[in-house]
């Protein structure tokens, strides 16, 4: 009977030995450095803000493991012998594998700026750097977060809410520039500034400097400006966490390449989640996907083909969610920060600057390509469908309301949205009443 080795304790390495155990009896071994347990990623500054325990964060209790008969071994890989199907181990002792997934996630960016090896320095992606945290902000006063992202926000929000004053460096023109239009882009920035972090637009970091110490004391801009810290967080995005695996013989570009089926060039070596690279992404999609979902995706599909039914990875139209600070964020299918010449758009803010709405259809065919919102919760399941079947945006808008997620007492927009939409294509949408939304998936 093969046994089974994953390396990473993950959403995509536990997806994936949960739907090998459901149906098979072979011999599971999952291998992580980070943590003893796997425990939700998301949910690492809600543990920092008070809002949650270390132990919360845990998706299964710690006898699930054992009642399952999955094995977990805390331990660090050093290196891969294919030839001999075996993982050379920090605590010295080898492992044997007969298949073998990687699942090793990702590693915060680092750009060699002078400094960055101080203390204080940090990123935000692991445990070990929650507990860096709370250790770094014991007497810190002043922090600076660096780069532009989701990751950034979250560390900001987190050093606010033990009153550390923050000055955010964002080296574009409007804040996460690559991803939002800057309609959404300046949104954000305003509510940033409204929860006092000292947001600086075309500003990047130039040095980190020593107190002497070996601590942090300032960092200097490229502007040339100084500005005094205690921390420097660097949320520069991450990279496939694929070090120890370059010289094994897989192979891997940014990432760990795979083809549609998750297998790497080594027969019996698979590859899921964060540290994936596709070496042709899938219609519609990125070679490098590093979200919670596709992990899961890949999981559930890698675990099909190591059962025998040879499974190709479909993750179905784009979507993805996060929080800033109070405002929740959605996105289906694509919004692009610049559109093409095929795109029409129409966005829409309430007055009080804490929602909107942004879609994009192609203005030959009307065929609905995407929606941002903010503020405002919508169906997952509608928007999935509605882009696979090739909607047209005169359905999506006539049935926002059903579309809408926001329990009944929430006050709804979708008449005024419609109506200004009308009013600035010349279209004349009908907005429906809210159907059981169920119900209308089947029709």
């Amino acid at each position: 009977m093969d046994k089974i080795v994953i390396i990473g304790n993950g959403i995509s390495g536990v997806t994936a030995a949960r739907h090998i155990r459901k149906n098979s009896d072979q011999p599971i071994l999952i291998i992580s450095a980070e943590t003893e347990h796997f425990f939700s990623r998301t949910a690492l500054m809600y543990i920092y803000m008070g809002h949650m325990r270390f132990k919360d964060t845990k998706p299964y209790e710690d006898w699930f493991w054992e009642k399952n008969n999955i094995d977990l071994l805390f331990d660090f890989v050093q290196n891969i012998d294919v030839e001999n199907k075996m993982l050379q181990m920090k605590s010295g002792a080898p492992v044997l594998y007969d298949k073998l997934i990687l699942a090793t996630g990702s590693k915060p960016n680092m750009f060699g700026w002078p400094g960055q090896e101080l203390n204080g320095v940090q990123g935000l992606y692991s445990y070990q750097d929650l507990e860096k945290l709370e250790e770094n902000t014991k007497i810190t006063k002043e922090a600076v977060v660096v780069g532009g992202g989701l990751i950034g926000v979250e560390l900001a929000e987190m050093l606010i809410s033990r009153g550390i004053n923050v000055t955010f460096l964002v080296r574009e023109a409007q804040f996460w520039g690559n991803v939002l239009p800057e309609q959404e882009a300046n949104l954000i920035s305003d509510h940033l500034r409204e929860h006092h972090v000292d947001l600086r637009l075309n500003e990047e970091l130039d040095e980190i400097i020593d107190d002497g110490n070996g601590q942090v004391k300032q960092v200097k801009t490229k502007s040339g400006e100084y500005i005094d810290c205690q921390i420097v967080g660097l949320t520069v995005g991450v990279s496939p966490n694929i070090d120890f695996i370059r010289d094994s013989g897989v192979e891997v570009d940014r990432g760990v390449l795979v083809n549609e089926y998750l297998e790497t060039n080594v027969q019996d070596i698979y590859a899921v989640g964060d540290c994936v690279q596709f070496k042709q992404a899938p219609a519609g999609r990125k070679a490098i996907e590093q979200v919670w979902y596709t992990g899961r995706i890949m999981g559930e599909t890698v675990a099909q083909t190591i059962l025998g039914k040879r499974t190709a990875y479909h993750p179905g139209p784009w979507f993805n969610s996060a929080k800033f600070f109070d405002i929740e964020y959605q996105t289906y299918g694509w919004v692009r920060p610049q559109f093409a010449a095929n795109e029409s758009d129409f966005f829409w803010k309430h007055p009080n600057g804490k929602m909107c709405i942004h879609v994009v259809w192609d203005n030959s065919t009307d065929e609905f390509i995407g929606i941002n919102t903010f503020g405002i919760r919508l169906r997952h399941e509608l928007f999935d469908q509605w882009l696979k079947n090739k909607a047209s945006i005169q359905l999506v808008m006539s049935e926002l309301k059903t579309a809408n997620f926001d329990p009944e007492f929430y006050h709804h927009y979708e008449e005024d949205i419609v109506a200004k939409f009308n009013a600035h294509t010349g279209m004349s949408v009908a907005i429906k009443p809210k159907k059981w939304w169920q119900k209308l998936m089947t029709n």
